[in-house]
């Protein structure tokens, strides 16, 4: 587990956890925790169950969402069962006791805090989501459940780095299509017509835009730390059948 020293305070428990410390086995080795994968149910039950005890809640609180790329956001008031969250990118809650968590194997996890309103944040922001806005969504429903954006903390955790995220002309086209300052997350690859994406710097830019009170990113890459984190992109690469996902989480201790 990977902490940040912009969210450690005495009311609140995060982390961005590797994939080390769990019991799965093969090409999910060891702390598979996606529901979405084709690992085994009690393995990853399990894994789930082994973040939930590190961050101080039982493994019926750490809820995270079916994700589906999209700018969504759900406000959390009680617990679900496992894989039966809403269809949203990222979850926002002001209950102690509830941890808040987003899976990623690439994409970028994005926790957020205000301690003094007891109000935290977790969003998925793959490439889909970053352009078409969960980050200030994010923000906008925990100002809703009485955060202040000037004391909003936001981290960004272990994504896949420009020097890995080769991109097509047609992805290129989107981006500048918006603005065409986005042409500088982009530079020429080695294919012809393609470009390297910086998905990270793109993440803080839509960061900066919400005028948060502090802005972190741990500044690792999934792709190339095998050791310590599962990435989509390398597994096709590979041409391997299946990945692990990493999970992000972040909670209001409870009294």
């Amino acid at each position: 587990m990977i902490r940040s020293p912009l969210l450690d305070h005495p009311t609140l428990s995060h982390g961005f956890f590797t994939r080390q410390g769990g019991v799965s086995e093969g090409l999910y080795a060891s702390l598979n925790i996606g529901l979405g994968s084709a690992d085994a149910r009690p393995a990853v039950f399990e894994n789930r169950a082994r973040v939930a005890a590190r961050l101080g809640v039982g493994p019926e609180a750490l809820l995270m969402p079916w994700q589906v790329h999209s700018p969504d956001v759900a406000v959390v008031e009680a617990p679900w069962a496992p894989g039966e969250g809403p269809r949203v990118d990222a979850l926002v809650t002001a209950r102690p006791g509830l941890a808040v968590g987003i899976a990623t194997a690439d994409c970028g996890p994005i926790l957020f805090a205000d301690a003094e309103a007891g109000v935290v944040g977790a969003a998925h922001a793959g490439w889909k989501g970053a352009l078409s806005g969960v980050i200030a969504a994010t923000v906008a429903a925990m100002v809703g459940c009485g955060a202040r954006r000037g004391r909003i903390v936001a981290v960004l955790g272990p994504t896949i780095s420009a020097a890995a995220y080769e991109v097509g002309p047609e992805f290129v086209e989107r981006f500048v299509a918006e603005s065409a300052d986005h042409a500088r997350f982009f530079t020429p690859s080695e294919r012809a017509g393609h470009a390297m994406f910086d998905l990270p710097a793109f993440i803080a830019l839509r960061l900066a835009a919400e005028e948060l009170g502090a802005i972190g990113d741990l500044g690792l890459c999934t792709y190339g730390d095998e050791a310590r984190f599962f990435s989509y992109r390398r597994t096709t690469r590979r041409g391997e059948a299946d990945y692990g996902r990493l999970v992000a989480a972040i909670t209001v201790r409870a009294a």
